[in-house]
């Protein structure tokens, strides 16, 4: 009778231990499963619609041809001849900060590519002093990131009011810290390139 009582509580035993297995893998499988349809619901909630968004304003800018040349390409030859002198920098900065502008700006970096390219190439002239090389570069940037700003606070899950409130603190926001990079950027850029006499 004892050998049976030793085999039923080894067979208990192992029954316990295949039930905690069970357990475990059946919480971690759950786990995974349920972040699986966070991902799905997050995706086509939040990112879907904003890469609809972003394709939409990106055709916009590169698809509405004035005299042969895209919007952003015209918007690029404006901004460049400011770009010689730090209060030139300034007013790119503040154009490309304005909250109405910078998120229509954002979406593939139009303006950034265009102007950059067309600075590097007059910096490569000559016609540009290379120390404006990197205030130019924070210049024509202070947009970035202000198309995702929506998304990041929904993917953050903030509520509508914090969005609501959240949104126009950054781009405004961005009016101030944009010319302040660019200021801090030309006053770094002293030293950088060697005279060439």
């Amino acid at each position: 009778m004892s050998a049976t009582t030793s085999t039923g509580g080894a067979l208990g035993g192992f029954n316990n231990l295949l039930v905690k297995i069970g357990k475990a893998v059946g919480g971690v499988v759950g786990t995974l499963y349920q972040a699986g349809r966070d991902t799905i619901d997050t995706i086509i909630r939040n990112i879907l619609p904003f890469m609809a968004f972003i394709s939409v304003l990106i055709g916009i800018i590169n698809g509405v041809i004035i005299n042969g040349h895209p919007i952003g390409y015209w918007l690029a030859q404006l901004l460049t001849p400011l770009a010689s002198n730090l209060l030139g920098l300034l007013v790119i900065s503040i154009f490309c900060a304005i909250p109405i502008l910078s998120p229509v700006l954002g979406p593939g970096a139009v303006i950034a590519q265009v102007v950059g390219v067309l600075l590097g190439d007059r910096i490569g002239k000559g016609d540009i002093p290379p120390q404006y090389a990197l205030p130019a570069l924070f210049a024509i940037n202070p947009q970035v990131g202000c198309d995702f700003i929506p998304v990041g606070l929904a993917l953050g899950e903030a509520e509508p009011e914090t969005v609501e409130v959240g949104v126009p603190a950054v781009l405004i926001s961005r009016l101030f810290t944009g010319p302040l990079a660019v200021v801090i950027a030309w006053l770094a850029s002293f030293g950088l390139y060697p005279s060439s006499n």
